[in-house]
Formats: structure tokens, sequence, C-alpha cells
């Protein structure tokens, strides 16, 4: 019995103990809550608007390095962009060299079936007078290559000129646009006779001149000039040009005019030698009469 009263009070100090801390804590942090709140607003007050501050500046500071990352990578892909234009471009200024150069190879063949009579060498024009035309012109074909004066050189459209001196691997050409130049021609339709001049001046108008039509001869514009049979030096029948307002001179006895060349002289860069000199061809010529 004894015992049991000594453990009821020992458990009723317990709880009293308990208690009183308790109540000592709460009274501590009462009095702690007053003393240190006008400390913590103060604090408060001047580091809020530091921690915004810096929150601001850490969003903005992200923000712009994600702009920066999104600029980087709009400029790697400009960049790309441009090397692939500048890639195509180049491709497709080669297709278009290539087809340019086909066209004019495509001419030169259609050339020399049209004169498959005549043998010939194809040669390219290494060199060119100073003027904006091709009057003279040096081409990579020569004495080795069985090149020699006085042979007839035609391109895409006709008669181009003549061969008028020879080195070993190149030779050079005067065209019949060429000031000094005097080509025998006639009309492919009924052979009356004329004379192209060559007229750098006036192949600035795109003409060269065309006279001594008989004031007889119906000459009307676009009617074709070939080669004359009676030149000394230029083979027959090679297209020259179409004339163009020829008109009655003031003797009253011969008619001249323009002549549209049919060569295409401001582009020239290949050409065709025929191999046959007209010497030769008159010889072979007699010698069969004979």
């Amino acid at each position: 019995m004894r015992r049991k009263l000594s453990d009821y009070f020992t458990s009723k100090y317990i709880l009293i103990a308990v208690c009183v801390v308790c109540v000592l804590f709460i009274g501590v942090s009462f009095i702690t809550d007053k003393v240190s709140s006008p400390l913590t607003n103060a604090v408060a007050y001047v580091v809020m608007p530091i921690q915004k501050g810096m929150n601001y500046i850490g969003l903005w500071t992200n923000d712009k390095y994600d702009q920066l990352q999104e600029v980087s990578r709009l400029l790697e892909e400009n960049e790309s962009l441009h090397n692939t234009v500048d890639s195509l471009t180049e491709e497709n200024n080669r297709l278009k060299q290539d087809t340019y150069e086909l066209d004019r190879l495509r001419s030169l063949y259609e050339l020399d079936a049209q004169y498959e009579d005549y043998p010939k060498v194809g040669a390219r024009i290494i060199m060119t007078s100073s003027d904006n035309w091709y009057s003279t012109f040096i081409i990579d074909k020569g004495r080795e290559e069985g090149i020699q004066v006085d042979m007839n050189v035609v391109a895409s459209g006709g008669l181009v000129g003549i061969v008028t001196s020879v080195n070993a691997h190149s030779a050079t050409v005067k065209t019949v646009i060429e000031d000094g130049s005097f080509v025998s021609g006639q009309l492919i339709d009924t052979g009356d006779k004329c004379t192209v001049e060559g007229d750098i001046k006036l192949m600035d108008s795109g003409f060269i001149s065309v006279k001594y039509f008989n004031s007889s001869v119906n000459v009307r514009n676009g009617d074709k000039i070939v080669t004359s049979n009676i030149s000394d030096k230029y083979l027959s029948g090679i297209l020259i040009g179409y004339t163009k307002d020829v008109s009655l001179d003031v003797n009253n006895l011969t008619q001249s005019g323009y002549l549209v060349p049919a060569v295409d002289f401001e582009h020239l860069q290949e050409v065709l030698i025929i191999t046959k000199l007209k010497d030769c061809l008159l010889y072979t010529s007699d010698a069969a009469d004979e």
C-alpha cells in the first residue's frame, strides 16, 4: 500500500514538472517574439528589396542567356543556309556553263554537217584584237596541226574569215568584218554578184557593207549572201550574211547597202578551219578536166 502511494506521488510530480516546463517555453517564446519582431521587420525591410532585385537580375540573366543561345543557333543555321545557297549557285552556274558550251559544240557539229564536203579542224580562240569585236584573233592550232595561210574559217552561222599567218601551234585569223577585208559574194537564189567589205565602226551598229550589185538586180531585205565561185581565196557557197537596206547608188549603175553577218562576232569561242585551200580545189578541178 505504501509503495502504491509512493508511485502515485512520483507520477504526479513528473506531470507537474512537465506542465511547468511547457509554461516556461510558452513564456520564453512569447517574450522572444516581442523582442525580435521589430528587428525582424527592420531586416526584412532592407533585405526584401535586395532579394527581389537579385531574383529579377537572375531571371533577366537567364532570359538573356536563352536569347543568346537562340541567336547563336539561328546564326549557325543562317551560315549553313548561306553555304547551301552558295553551293547551289555554283552548281547552277556550272550547269549553265556546261549547257552553253554544249550548245556551242552542237552548233559547230551542225555546221560541220552543213559543209560536209570540206574537211575541217576545230580550234579554240586564245587571243583577240583590242576592239569589242573578234575582228582578228589567234587560234590554238597551227602548222603542226595542218593549218595553212588562206584556209577558210567558219563558225556557227557561216563565214568567219581567213587564216593570214601560221606558227607551229597557233595561227592568226582575219575576219570578214575587219577594215580592209573584201569578199566576193553572190545572192544565193540568183547568183548575182556583189562585194562584201569589212567595217569595224559600222559593225558597232551590227552591219558591214555590201556593194556593187547591178542596178537591175532585185535585192530584198534578208536575202542570203554566200561566197562567190569567182573568189580567189574563199570557197564557194559559204553563208556570209543577210542583206539590209540595199538601194541604188548615185551613179545609177550599181546598188549598195548593208549586210548583217551570219556569225555572232561578239561571242566567238570556237571555230572550224576548212583544211582545203581554194587553189588546191581549182588545181584538182583543172587536172580532172584534162
